[in-house]
């Protein structure tokens, strides 16, 4: 009778926690920044039709750093939570606090129960309504959620995106202002130029359905001068 390998609960736990760390810190980085018409999302990303940064539900909208399967398995998970939820409900039930920890309950459990975690991070992004603050919800893979303010990044670069970004961070900020300052700290961080940008914005001007993709013209702002 063959015994089998034991590995300490904790040794597995991180051991699961560097491979994800690993596979997230291959893949490009995601930023969420407030400015004063609402939340900027932008990303490198060359692909045209492989989007990271979608919209969830009327005020809310998603971004995936790491595996693009397992962030896509998410996000459509997300938009059947979302539907489900404000047709039993009312659609201000859908909130971005119970998005993010529907997304953490599911990471937590593929942590702890399955031999390979998810390599993923995630954002959720909601644009207050009648005057109330934005919010940002940062999901990191073994499911743990963090409540930011202002700036949010999940990716290989997040830690030094945040840190660059927050400083000197002015919510009153226009659009172009927002994607050039995000665009200069993605160039540092990286220390090349970028290959290709995606962005959207949740616009509390617009009614009802506020995200909205940034076009190629949308995006000159970010272009280096």
């Amino acid at each position: 009778m063959t015994i089998p390998f034991y590995v300490p609960p904790e040794q597995l736990i991180k051991d699961k926690a560097e491979f994800a760390r690993k596979g997230i810190a291959r893949g490009r980085s995601i930023v969420a920044i407030e400015y004063a018409d609402g939340v900027l999302l932008m990303a490198e990303n060359p692909s045209r039709t492989l989007h990271k940064i979608s919209e969830i539900y009327d005020r809310l909208a998603f971004a995936g750093a790491g595996r693009y399967n397992e962030f896509e398995n998410l996000r459509q998970g997300g938009i059947r939570f979302a539907d489900v939820t404000g047709y039993m409900y009312s659609r201000q039930d859908v909130t971005g606090i119970a998005l993010a920890s529907a997304f953490g309950e599911t990471l937590g459990r593929i942590f702890t129960h399955e031999m390979k975690p998810w390599e993923v991070e995630v954002l959720v992004a909601e644009v207050g309504a009648n005057g109330d603050d934005s919010r940002l919800f940062k999901v990191t893979y073994d499911g743990t959620l963090y409540d930011e303010r202002g700036v949010s990044a999940v990716g290989g670069k997040a830690e030094q995106l945040t840190e660059m970004l927050q400083t000197g961070h002015d919510e009153g900020a226009s659009l172009d202002d927002a994607l050039r300052k995000v665009a200069d700290a993605f160039r540092t961080a990286e220390e090349r130029e970028i290959g290709g940008w995606e962005a959207a914005v949740l616009d509390r001007s617009r009614s009802r359905r506020l995200f909205r993709r940034l076009s190629l013209e949308d995006l000159a702002a970010a272009e280096p001068k």
